[in-house]
């Protein structure tokens, strides 16, 4: 059996340290760790500094999307660690779209796509997973697709329905309960979930929502520095030899700070 952890997207500094908390407990208990980390820095992309502390936690390879690039220092070192970003930008973009690993024997591909529905307008994420998936051999091939619509991501799951062994929605920053297997044996969720503060729109503080919904302001989402209740969300699943996905699910952990700035697991949903 080959373990595979998928984190959904990481948020701040909050969802950094429910990411260091779930590891610190669970890592040796899987064989891969995938997070969606674009994110990760203050809400917005990532700074190498975060990288480093990522890759210190037990995080193996980092997936992106539309935030990806928001942190320019980017540009300097997305080629020096496991770092995705989606695939279907245009050539020239700089980074890669997918990797291939070998894990305990097994070659793993992991694959970075985004959806176009409400998004940037990228090259068609469907026909770049084709040339993929056709040009690089592998036994396990995982997706992050990043994207707004539900409807997008059921489609491109029934798309690679077989070709792929799991595809992880992320970026709604909402848990979604459709978790499965699909007819053809891919593992699909159309959202992943967050992982960052619990009381927050989507990792963000209330305010700035509230007022963006309310007074159409063009306000600047802020991330809570010190978040009474953090959350850790993912999906963990098993591959067999054969490639096909033995079992699988949900992680929705939850830590409440102490008086003292630590935290402790108050529940597990799951």
């Amino acid at each position: 059996m080959l373990r595979v952890l998928f984190v959904g997207d990481v948020v701040g500094r909050p969802g950094r340290r429910a990411l260091h908390l779930w590891l610190e407990e669970n890592r040796e208990k899987f064989d891969l760790c995938i997070a969606n980390g674009e994110n990760a820095a203050g809400g917005f992309g990532l700074t190498e500094k975060i990288v480093n502390k990522l890759l210190s936690y037990g995080v193996d390879v980092i997936t992106g999307g539309n935030h990806t690039f928001d942190k320019k220092e980017i540009y300097q070192f997305i080629d020096k660690y496991p770092i995705l970003r989606p695939a279907n930008y245009p050539p020239g973009t700089p980074g890669r779209g997918f990797i291939t690993m070998e894990v305990n024997g097994v070659k793993v591909l992991v694959v970075n796509l985004m959806g176009r529905v409400f998004m940037e307008c990228l090259d068609n994420p469907f026909r770049v997973f084709d040339s993929i998936v056709e040009e690089e051999e592998a036994d396990v091939v995982v997706v992050d697709f990043h994207g707004e619509a539900s409807s997008e991501k059921q489609a491109f799951g029934f798309y690679a329905d077989g070709r792929a062994t799991a595809v992880l929605g992320t970026h709604t920053h909402v848990q979604t309960a459709d978790l499965r297997l699909l007819p053809k044996g891919t593992l699909y969720i159309t959202d992943a979930g967050m992982t960052g503060a619990v009381n927050t729109v989507i990792g963000m503080e209330p305010k700035e929502g509230i007022d963006r919904f309310v007074k159409q302001l063009p306000v600047r989402f802020k991330v809570p520095e010190k978040a009474e209740l953090i959350q850790f969300c993912g999906v963990l699943f098993e591959v067999g030899d054969d490639g096909k996905v033995k079992s699988f699910r949900r992680i929705y952990d939850i830590y409440e700070r102490r008086e003292d700035g630590s935290y402790t697991r108050r529940e597990s949903s799951l």
